[in-house]
């Protein structure tokens, strides 16, 4: 990068928040996900801004230079959408971190984009108040970059996904003016809702520099229990039949053998290791009717063949089920050096039928793919275990991913659920959107983006 650019750079956020040694560089060439950059995608700078008028000058900067601008948060994003690209300003939101304001009356608060989610979430049920948005990386991740993802997790199933929450925001777009849209209100209508097309559009239309988030009254109780079966496909069943019954668990985790035996070996938190599957239920509200919900669902389970049910009867043995699935991604690491994890979302009726198309096509390609997800909401993480150094192996996953994006879209299910389409799987969105869908996606990001400096290559690809 030009020496003068970064002297620009450095006059507008510090010498102490700019950085350009080939060590420091490095890190922004991977992320959460499999991609991993090239030495010819190093970027030429990684600047940490600490205002909105900061934002907005390095966006001016780049915009006029036509430099590629690669905004980052906590480098949690598993579909490749935080990688740098060759002689790129990476901008990471990490020093705006700030909760401004809870405001209890009107149930929002306002945060910054660096604001870590686990910490939002502490600090409000404090208060009695609920942030239920929960992706399995909220101990780091940061607000921004869930905004930017639209985030779900776990309890997306009752409670929904990041843009349910998601009142109003600042950002800056590309070409460096602050704009705000939406606002505290529940209710808003006021032309086209810029704040939902912000959401989810992966830092390709703008960098997010306040959130407004609704909150709502925390639960008054839950009750956590596992469903252990047998085989894969009798949980499956089950989590479409207690849907089908009317029942809306805060959560509904799916995880099958791979996985259960890993993180029993890893985290030792009590998992039948011979279980076909487990299921792990949670369900919230009014403490009065919590027994009666979680027998409806016990009985459900019982009738679709669980060997066994185990309900949580302390605080301590809940959160011990949930480190088992928080725990997944990380103990199945040990198997192989590479992990593809997609969130392919299928219609949750047809839930069962994906899971065993997806070991149908495991069998196939003969790869080792682990099944766990937001069952509830029909998000399926269908998690490739390979060595990407082993190029024949390469070869067969490449085509299994291709028949399980084929698949999932036949189903009428969606190519993600909340990791965001990223660089991964640029290649596979007109599987979805069709050619139209896409060519109008992009005269959008061009209306935004004229130059295509901020993030290019995330979801339309090159």
């Amino acid at each position: 990068m030009k020496p003068e650019i970064i002297q620009e750079l450095t006059k507008i956020v510090g010498e102490e928040n700019l950085y350009t040694t080939l060590e420091d560089l490095y890190c922004y060439t991977y992320d959460a996900s499999f991609l991993k950059a090239d030495i010819k995608d190093l970027a030429g700078v990684a600047v940490y801004p600490g205002t909105v008028e900061e934002i907005s000058m390095i966006l001016m900067l780049a915009n006029r230079e036509k430099i590629p601008v690669v905004p980052r948060g906590a480098g949690t994003n598993v579909s490749g959408g935080s990688v740098s690209i060759g002689d790129c300003i990476v901008l990471v939101l990490k020093r705006m971190n700030k909760i401004l304001e809870i405001d209890k009356k009107n149930l929002i608060a306002v945060v910054e984009p660096g604001v870590i989610t686990g910490q939002l979430q502490r600090k409000v049920e404090k208060l009695g108040l609920f942030y239920p948005p929960d992706p399995a990386s909220l101990a780091v991740s940061t607000m921004g970059g869930n905004v930017a993802e639209c985030a779900g997790g776990p309890r997306g199933v009752k409670y929904g996904v990041t843009r349910d929450y998601i009142l109003g925001l600042e950002v800056v777009l590309p070409t460096g003016e602050i704009m705000t849209t939406g606002g505290r209100t529940i209710k808003n209508v006021t032309g086209y809702d810029m704040t939902k097309l912000f959401t989810g559009s992966e830092g390709t239309l703008c960098v997010i520099t306040k959130i407004i988030v609704k909150l709502i009254p925390l639960p008054e109780a839950k009750s956590t229990m596992m469903a252990v079966f047998s085989e894969m496909e009798q949980a499956s069943e089950t989590v479409s039949e207690i849907i089908a019954g009317g029942l809306v668990p805060c959560s509904l985790e799916l995880l099958d053998n791979i996985y259960i035996k890993n993180i029993e070996e890893y985290a030792k938190v009590g998992l039948p290791v011979e279980a076909g599957a487990v299921l792990l239920i949670e369900v919230d509200g009014d403490s009065e009717i919590l027994s009666k919900q979680i027998g409806k669902v016990e009985e459900i389970c019982r009738r679709l063949g669980a060997v066994q049910i185990r309900v949580a009867t302390t605080k301590e043995e809940a959160e011990d089920l949930w480190l088992a699935r928080r725990s997944a991604f990380a103990s199945v690491s040990r198997v192989k050096p590479t992990i593809i994890g997609e969130d392919a979302t299928v219609p949750r009726s047809q839930i069962p039928v994906a899971v065993r198309r997806i070991q149908e096509i495991a069998a196939k390609y003969n790869i080792i793919i682990a099944i766990l997800g937001h069952a509830g909401d029909g998000n399926l993480h269908a998690t490739i275990l390979t060595d990407e150094m082993d190029r024949e192996e390469a070869a067969r996953v490449e085509k299994a991913i291709d028949e399980i994006f084929v698949l999932t879209v036949e189903l009428g299910g969606s190519l993600s659920g909340e990791h965001g389409i990223g660089r991964a799987k640029s290649k596979f969105i007109t599987l979805q959107t069709g050619e139209i869908g896409l060519e109008i996606q992009r005269k959008i990001k061009h209306a935004l983006d004229p130059n295509n400096i901020l993030n290019p290559g995330v979801m339309f690809g090159v």
